[in-house]
């Protein structure tokens, strides 16, 4: 059991020094005269003692009470060593099922890149900021662009985080990326698509799989991912809903979860629910899928029993290549199918408060519904304009 008192101790060394009559001088001398140093002990949760020595008696005390507080709470252990080479594969092994798997593989990757910039034998408590301050240069001198370097620094320093708790690898505060600042990047614009240029992109969808498809994205603001993992289980009828829920793998289900690991239930226009109804007359009874083919699903299966199916793998290929010639062939100006998503949120967003959208959207926080997907049309700026020449023609003197 771990001691609760953090103790603060002078040691003497050296020769004790000599009086006027050439003898040692006496104890209540040796503060003023000898040379001293103070050392500060307490035990770890193993009961095994460990200590700090310092020159400055202040530094000392001040040491003790930041001791003294993790003691307290259970955090006075000194941190493990390992490897970045042996941190890397426990990491692999202890986030799998923890994240998703692309966010995984994303980790990895990153893991994978600063291992060759640092050497993978290096100890964790040897990286320091500016080993992160060399890999970010680094990353841009090869030529990335901010965004991707951006994603680097993100995704690395939440891996530190994990090195300092709950693994207990590095102390608080040690983490090398904490203080990387991450580089500026210009906002893209965001493609809003009008209910007009997806009506006319709604047309030339050449069938009914496709109308579907277009219809359910635009109006729930789903994920590709989400919509392509819909199975009719989630498709509600009766109450004109759908679901975005996590799948266990079974014989004819693949493992997925959704983004950030939340489960929603987002309603759809009955005119949606229609298409989904006459869908689901054509579909076979093999498929559980809404949007997944049983010719699709089989060869899935077929590649998922030999080991041969990544989960990061496009469910359904060439899909975003269709589209844009689909916005071709509807001669409006090209967009992809999370532009839906964003355009279903604006709209949303035009009559229902923010924290409604955020939930129905799937998002973990607020800021990412306000600053990515919260698009200003003409109309928008319309009516801003409208409304300062209001406040101006109330003025006698404008």
């Amino acid at each position: 059991m771990a001691h609760t008192r953090v103790s603060v101790n002078r040691n003497y060394y050296g020769k004790v020094p000599l009086d006027k009559t050439g003898k040692p001088i006496p104890k209540n001398l040796w503060a003023k005269r000898r040379k001293s140093s103070w050392e500060v002990r307490w035990y770890d949760s193993e009961g095994k003692r460990l200590s700090k020595s310092f020159k400055d008696r202040k530094e000392a005390y001040d040491y003790a009470r930041s001791i003294q507080d993790k003691v307290d709470i259970g955090k006075s252990d000194k941190p493990r060593q390992i490897t970045l080479r042996d941190f890397t594969k426990e990491h692999k092994k202890l986030m799998k099922g923890q994240v998703a798997h692309s966010t995984l593989k994303d980790q990895m990757r990153a893991l994978d890149l600063f291992k060759k910039h640092v050497n993978e034998s290096i100890l964790l408590e040897k990286i320091t900021p500016r080993c992160a301050e060399s890999f970010v240069s680094e990353r841009l001198s090869q030529g990335l662009s901010p965004a991707t370097v951006n994603k680097d620094i993100r995704t690395l320093k939440s891996i530190f985080n994990r090195a300092i708790s709950p693994r207990g690898y590095l102390p608080e505060g040690a983490n090398p990326f904490e203080k990387i600042k991450q580089r500026k990047v210009a906002d893209k614009p965001v493609k809003y698509v009008s209910a007009e240029e997806f009506s006319k992109v709604f047309d030339v969808a050449n069938n009914l799989w496709w109308k579907t498809f277009l219809s359910v994205a635009y109006t729930t603001a789903g994920r590709k991912d989400e919509l392509l993992n819909l199975t009719w289980a989630d498709i509600n009828f009766e109450n004109n809903e759908v679901s975005f829920a996590p799948k266990r793998e079974t014989d004819t289900l693949l493992s997925w979860e959704p983004k950030d690991h939340e489960s929603r239930i987002v309603p759809a226009p009955e005119s949606v629910m229609q298409y989904l109804a006459d869908l689901q007359n054509e579909a076979d009874e093999f498929s559980p899928y809404v949007f997944i083919t049983s010719r699709r699903l089989m060869h899935i299966l077929e590649r998922r029993s030999k080991n041969k199916w990544d989960e990061n793998s496009e469910i359904i290929n060439n899909m975003l290549t269709r589209l844009k010639r689909f916005c071709r062939q509807a001669k409006v100006s090209e967009f992809c199918f999370h532009d839906l998503r964003r355009s279903c949120m604006t709209n949303w967003a035009k009559v229902l408060p923010i924290h409604v959208v955020q939930e129905l959207a799937g998002h973990s926080k607020i800021e990412t519904t306000r600053k990515y997907y919260l698009s200003v049309g003409t109309p928008d700026r319309e009516m801003a304009r409208k409304i300062q020449e209001q406040l101006l023609g109330e003025l006698t003197n404008f």
